[in-house]
């Protein structure tokens, strides 16, 4: 193997490069990204860069120097458009194609829009730095969707000082995640905040004056920001005869086929420490799966399952939000330290007979850690839960 492609400049393709360089790997390396961005790290854009706190360049995950010694045929500011698979050739926009042995799908997301040519959306740092200069003590923003990345820039707009309205179709924002309690928590954060929160809405377009709900109802802003999900960037895949489904679809090895790895926001693979396919968008798992798909595809006698215990976090007004495991589909969640009602507890979640997740506000690392690992054990709830509740009470 002589000529390795990573497609996708962010932190998975950085990682998987960092990673094969590391292991050994001393052929033809080239790193492609859409953006004319070197890697940058993308959590920061909600929080920091959002608020003014950061600068640009602070996001960078690498200098030139440490890109440099990596020796890439780096092509950033043009995106793949296709894959051959019998010839193993990338294609890009500029006419180009790139001859691999060895491939790497980092693509990543893209934000689901609304109707619109005036709403925001925040993925990329010109998103972020476009919305941050509109946004301004009485400023007017309407956030569309309640969910960690619409909460946060909620949060950050009432430290800017601006009138902030949080609209989400849900009954409770997060429910399907975090569990109707936590969801409730926080609901009442944003509100004690001064958000505008209205659970339960539909939004049917956005207008030149705001937000035009389902019902007629005109809810007026000067700007709007739309953060209802992402979709896996896999456009340019099609046709390839990679399998598709929300997600380049992976087996355990993170593997789509022969010698094409997938990584990152954009891969959907078999995690068997939980039984199930799933794909995770968040920054530790990004590079953790893009140092995981290196690995296979460098050594496929000694490939390793990617069985990680997924990790986010999320900082709202003086809240620091952790989890670990996933959440997604619990069929049970109980309080296990600390107290809901003063926003300083973990939270261990069910599914099935094993504790699958934990979630901690306001607590210190070490406290949720012990509960990282009974996930990662597949500790029973009732050994690990029971007692811990019991005690706690």
């Amino acid at each position: 193997m002589r000529r390795i492609v990573v497609v996708g400049a962010s932190a998975a393709g950085l990682a998987a490069a960092e990673t094969l360089r590391r292991e050994g790997y001393d052929g033809a390396l080239t790193l492609v990204g859409d953006e004319p961005l070197a890697p940058y790290d993308r959590p920061p854009l909600s929080k920091q860069v959002l608020s003014g706190e950061w600068q640009p360049e602070k996001l960078d995950l690498r200098t030139p120097g440490d890109l440099a010694v990596l020796s890439l045929d780096l092509r950033l500011g043009v995106a793949a458009i296709g894959l051959e698979l019998a010839e193993r050739t990338v294609r890009l926009a500029d006419g180009s194609t790139v001859p691999y042995d060895g491939l790497i799908i980092a693509t990543g997301v893209r934000p689901r829009r609304l109707p619109s040519e005036g709403a925001h959306v925040l993925r990329t740092l010109d998103d972020a730095l476009t919305l941050r200069d509109r946004l301004g003590p009485g400023r007017r923003l309407v956030v569309v969707g309640a969910g960690f990345l619409g909460a946060e820039a909620a949060a950050v707009g009432r430290q800017l000082g601006c009138e902030v309205t949080l609209l989400e179709p849900a009954p409770v924002p997060l429910a399907h995640a975090v569990g109707t309690d936590v969801g409730a928590m926080l609901t009442r954060a944003h509100l004690e905040h001064g958000v505008n929160l209205r659970c339960g809405v539909t939004v049917a377009a956005v207008t030149d004056d705001g937000v035009r709900l389902a019902d007629g109802e005109l809810v007026e802003a000067d700007e709007v920001l739309v953060a209802i999900g992402a979709m896996p960037n896999t456009e340019w895949l099609d046709g390839s005869g990679l399998s598709l489904g929300d997600g380049v679809v992976c087996d355990q090895y993170c593997e789509a086929a022969r010698n094409v790895y997938a990584a990152g926001d954009v891969a959907r693979w078999y995690n068997p420490l939980f039984g199930t396919s799933m794909r995770i968008e968040h920054r530790t798992n990004a590079a953790e799966q893009g140092m995981a798909a290196a690995r296979n595809l460098l050594d496929s006698e000694a490939r390793k399952p990617f069985a990680p215990v997924p990790y986010f976090w999320s900082d709202q007004y003086d809240m620091k939000i952790q989890a670990y495991g996933y959440l997604r589909g619990h069929d049970d969640m109980a309080v296990v330290e600390g107290d809901l009602a003063e926003r300083r507890f973990v939270a261990a979640y069910r599914t099935g007979d094993r504790v699958s997740g934990a979630l901690a506000v306001g607590m210190p690392p070490k406290a949720i850690r012990q509960w990282r690992q009974a996930i990662a054990t597949g500790a029973s709830w009732a050994e690990a839960v029971r007692p811990a509740v019991t005690a706690e009470s």
